[in-house]
């Protein structure tokens, strides 16, 4: 985009109030025509709120929309559509029962004498699978792709309602290394296209590569914006958070306890023929490494009880056990905080207080009667200790931010004292600033004789938080490297299926 040229879409001073909280204050935005614009932010900061109302989902309380130089009023997602305005939701809007065709023209489905015509539906949806690179037979069930195929087909859709911008909200999240270089190529065509680009993710790594500039939101507001020569993880970090973080992560490797689990020859349901032993120590703060599909949440998901071990044993605190459930982890204080928080961590129409307290709440009971003003206690205190930004614990929790989802997610088991903490991804889809809390955190509980088990696809969060690393490949334990031996190239190797000896002299 030059500054001769107009943009495509232009903000102004647009704010949105919600019960409790001005989601947004005098937000301006600016979005030129084949031009691709990354808005960061914290959680809570208003990203999401701006995008529902420029796709239609939400109106805006006061402030102008231009699209094209024209004032125009955006009342649903239909307006938003016929403007050009298309978002690709973090979670995508797809039906796994249809074909990849009846998908991408759902609702809008060509006819002919009243008939859906299927052979131009097939011919329609071949034209903008091309363009997104997706070379697949349109009448093949949407359930046969992978995510990533599942996130091109979803930007196919929007094109095929001409959409000139297309708003990606954390597009990367699920996918594979390969999958988002093949993301970042056809974002690179569409831009080259004409197609403007709305970019959110909480990768500052990925913003550099895709993005031609930053618009940065901070508690609601606009905090700044960086040209393409200005991008960099700090100055990013400094726009959104407002201060600098000197030291991201907060890790300082201590001597570990005694072995609190040991898991011993272990097989998950997933992957039968390949025994898992490995332990853990109190205090120990240990990463779990692998590419998508190693193994590494059906592993959590044994050691949680989810799918019972087809084999094998489990120790805590040298003690023989069986956990064939949740329920028995939990009796023997070993706590999962799973990948997806909305499904399988959350109950979102509760509010913040009842999530906290529910799995506890027999121990806030007394002859089958809940003691509310304890419960209340706890709430408030796990509340207070996880700074969740919220109104009050009677908040619905469907209504916070995903870091501060995030974080209630880890205060209901902080109130049970947990011996043994699983992290499944503990960080995806939240700010730079609730990662911070959420490695101090991570900290605190490691002196305090915590020990600690996480999954993570970033290999900076997995250095830079690790004493040690196990590494999973083709759902075995491919190797574990101590911290000194802690490196970009050594994990890939392992989690490649090479051996570290073999890759050395290969080198």
């Amino acid at each position: 985009m030059t500054n001769d040229s107009p943009p495509f879409l232009e903000v102004e001073r647009i704010s949105k109030r919600f019960p409790g909280v001005k989601a947004l204050s005098d937000v301006s935005l600016r979005i030129g025509a084949g031009e691709s614009v990354a808005v960061i932010g914290e959680n809570g900061a208003g990203k999401s709120t701006l995008m529902k109302i420029l796709a239609g989902i939400q109106p805006p309380d006061e402030g102008t929309i231009r699209v094209n130089g024209q004032a125009v009023e955006i009342r649903g997602v239909t307006d938003a559509l016929q403007l050009g305005i298309a978002l690709i939701h973090q979670e995508l809007n797809l039906c796994d029962n249809l074909s990849i065709g009846a998908n991408i023209y759902l609702g809008r489905e060509p006819r002919t004498f009243g008939w859906i015509d299927q052979a131009q539906v097939n011919s329609l949806s071949r034209k903008y699978l091309k363009q997104v690179g997706l070379d697949v037979d349109p009448r093949k069930p949407l359930v046969d792709l992978s995510i990533g195929q599942q996130q091109l087909v979803e930007i196919a859709k929007a094109l095929s309602c001409n959409a000139k911008l297309l708003i990606m909200d954390e597009p990367t999240s699920s996918l594979s290394a390969r999958e988002v270089d093949c993301l970042f190529a056809v974002i690179t065509s569409l831009r080259d296209s004409g197609v403007s680009i709305v970019y959110i993710s909480h990768r500052l790594s990925e913003v550099h590569q895709v993005c031609d500039r930053v618009v940065a939101l901070r508690d609601g507001k606009n905090s700044g914006e960086l040209s393409r020569e200005e991008i960099s993880h700090d100055n990013m970090v400094r726009l959104m958070v407002g201060r600098e973080l000197d030291q991201f992560y907060a890790h300082q490797p201590q001597s570990p306890g005694e072995v609190v689990l040991a898991a011993k020859g272990i097989k998950t349901s997933t992957h039968p023929a390949h025994p898992i032993s490995f332990q853990l120590r109190a205090g120990e703060i240990v990463g779990l490494a692998g590419l998508v599909g190693a193994g590494r949440t059906e592993l959590f998901e044994t050691l949680f009880g989810v799918h019972p071990p087809v084999e094998g044993t489990l120790e805590i605190t040298g003690q023989s056990v069986t956990i064939r459930s949740p329920r028995d982890a939990i009796a023997h204080e070993v706590f999962l905080v799973p990948e997806d928080r909305k499904q399988q961590g959350l109950v979102l129409p509760m509010d913040v207080g009842q999530n906290t307290t529910l799995p506890g709440l027999h121990r806030l009971s007394y002859l089958s009667w809940i003691d509310s003003s304890r419960e209340q206690q706890v709430a408030d205190e796990m509340v207070k200790r996880m700074r969740v930004k919220t109104p009050s614990t009677r908040q619905i929790i469907q209504y916070l931010s995903g870091g501060n989802q995030q974080k209630v997610v880890i205060a209901k088991w902080l109130a049970m004292h947990p011996k043994v903490l699983l992290l499944d991804e503990p960080t995806r889809g939240i700010d730079v600033g609730a990662k911070h809390e959420i490695y101090e955190l991570m900290e605190e509980l490691a002196r305090k004789g915590v020990a600690i088990l996480f999954v993570s696809s970033e290999m900076e969060e997995i250095l830079g938080m690790s004493d040690r690393v196990l590494v999973m490949h083709e759902g075995t334990l491919a190797g574990e490297l101590s911290r000194d031996q802690l490196s970009e190239q050594a994990i890939m190797t392992l989690a490649t299926g090479q051996s570290l000896v073999g890759a050395g002299e290969e080198s």
